[in-house]
């Protein structure tokens, strides 16, 4: 039980943490999780563990809030398939996806922030190669590429004006 804080559960449904000897709300618990701290939740009459049940009350009332949570296709399969099917696959994956899912994303979020760094650096190396560019450079006809179409165009008007001239 170390690292977790114990909270009592009275029957007036009031809640109280006996780390810092105070009554709490389930927003103060949701903080404390929030934060990374893990409670336990006893019931003080039987002594239960209804940590399961406050923490799904709390996920309810902030489902409530937000007029969503899970998408209603899931909820129907809950109530579908029941709770033995989806009590399996809670114990045995859904942490496990979950967990892998903020993994994934903190990779992914440190290698965009490390391209986003690169090109910055890409900027500057750019804006190195272009300083000494003249960007109308290359529609005054200056450059190799531009003179070959010239020349080539000089040469296509001067055979259609041969074959118009016959």
């Amino acid at each position: 039980m170390a690292g977790k804080r114990i909270i009592k559960k009275y029957p007036n449904r009031r809640l109280y943490d006996t780390e810092n000897s105070l009554y709490v709300t389930l927003a103060d618990l949701s903080d404390i999780i929030r934060q990374g701290g893990r409670v336990e939740v006893r019931d003080v009459k039987t002594g239960e563990d209804v940590t399961a049940f406050i923490l799904t009350q709390i996920i309810m009332n902030k489902a409530k809030q937000n007029n969503s949570l899970l998408p209603v296709s899931l909820l129907h399969m809950v109530i579908q398939f029941g709770e033995t099917l989806l009590h399996d696959f809670f114990d045995n994956y859904f942490e496990k996806t979950i967990e892998n899912y903020l993994t994934y994303r903190k990779k992914m979020d440190e290698q965009f922030s490390a391209y986003l760094d690169m090109g910055m650096d890409f900027s500057s190396m750019t804006e190195k190669t272009l300083k000494g560019l003249d960007p109308f450079n290359l529609f005054t006809g200056s450059s190799s590429m531009n003179g070959d179409k010239k020349s080539e165009e000089k040469t296509d008007s001067s055979d259609n004006g041969g074959v118009a001239g016959s």
